[in-house]
């Protein structure tokens, strides 16, 4: 007996809904934060807490973001990402920034017809909460052709889950890049200066005016008593929002991978991996990572030791040498300090409980 696997599905209109792998972002469902679950004082703009989402900010006040089991009842969510303002900017500069985006791979993209006459139309849906109601923006954003479209949303009700879907249409103009860098934006945007704003809102594909871009947004950074949540975010290909693709937790940590690894411990003298002494100031390790990543990573090291007899020999700095894969699934890096011996094998440890070692390749 032969078993059938329903890929697509037909809508009423003809067009194919896609049950698997069809949202284009990852972490929609905010299930992922290797970096913390809680940032607090930020004035700049990082990858901080959730994979995969980051925070833009350019002198727009001061913010806490935090995970948040704050989410939609009944909608199968368990964490939401939070926006907390702490310190308010009432009076926003011309060029304030207040944001969170997800940057997407061209590679990942070209199913979307970017740029051709079968251009793909593009639908947005996510759940929100904000004690400020109004007009806010979400916004794609070509960084291969420097285009962008707007289209505004508004939270009708405060401190109130509401799903929103925005429909963008194909743009036939500008195909995206065939490679691992960043194509396509998706960017929430929470407040932004006169740069954005003074124009007229760019609802179509058009070469990108920023003064078109944010016109009508509210200004969440006006108050300490404001706050924003964001969970089951979905990017497809279509002009319908269908259910948000839940996946399993294992599968997004996979895909988030590709991006960032983060090799941490709450228990101090925990070993990670080994090292071997190449003169008296480096160590060599090796590192095989669990998904290939992106490009060839940055590495940080915060408070790691080598050790061997006993001794702890302060890591100074971490130095890459990425040798030239296809995958980029390994890579070989210095361990930097002094008083090594070559050929001595050194255990790479966490010297503290909240040591950390990074490897970064975010677009």
């Amino acid at each position: 007996m032969s078993t059938l696997k329903v890929d697509t599905i037909q809508n009423s209109v003809g067009e194919n809904l896609v049950f698997e792998n069809k949202n284009l972002l990852i972490n929609g469902q905010m299930a992922i934060f290797q970096r913390a679950t809680s940032a607090t004082g930020k004035t700049t703009g990082a990858y901080y807490t959730a994979d995969r989402w980051q925070t833009s900010i350019t002198t727009a006040g001061t913010w806490t973001q935090e995970r948040s089991t704050d989410v939609p009842s009944a909608q199968g969510f368990g964490y939401s990402l939070k926006m907390d303002c702490t310190t308010a900017d009432a009076s926003l500069g011309a060029s304030d920034v207040l944001a969170i985006n997800q940057r997407l791979e061209g590679q990942n993209l070209q199913h979307l017809l970017k740029g051709t006459s079968s251009a793909k139309k593009l639908t947005l849906s996510f759940w929100v909460k904000s004690n400020k109601t109004g007009t806010y923006i979400a916004e794609l954003v070509d960084n291969d052709n420097t285009r962008q479209i707007s289209k505004s949303y508004t939270i009708d009700s405060a401190d109130t889950w509401e799903k929103k879907e925005i429909t963008y249409e194909g743009d036939t103009t500008g195909t995206l890049d065939n490679d691992n860098d960043h194509s396509l934006r998706v960017i929430f945007w929470l407040a932004a200066g006169s740069n954005f704003t003074s124009g007229t809102l760019n609802t179509s594909w058009a070469s990108t005016t920023n003064a078109n871009r944010v016109v009508g947004q509210v200004n969440l950074a006006d108050s300490t008593s404001n706050e924003w949540y964001m969970t089951g975010c979905q990017l497809e290909v279509g002009s319908k929002a269908t259910d948000f693709e839940f996946e399993p937790y294992d599968k997004i940590l996979s895909r988030c991978y590709r991006y960032y690894n983060m090799y941490k411990t709450e228990i101090a003298g925990r070993r990670c991996g080994v090292a071997v002494g190449d003169n008296s100031t480096s160590a060599v390790a090796s590192f095989t990572f669990p998904t290939a990543m992106r490009d060839s990573p940055s590495i940080t090291e915060n408070n790691m030791v080598l050790r061997n007899s006993g001794t702890n020999y302060t890591i100074s700095s971490v130095t890459a040498s990425q040798p030239d894969l296809k995958d980029r699934n390994y890579i070989s890096f210095g361990c930097n300090s002094t008083g090594l011996t070559s050929s001595r094998t050194y255990a790479i440890r966490f010297n503290a409980s909240d040591s950390t070692l990074e490897f970064d390749s975010e677009l």
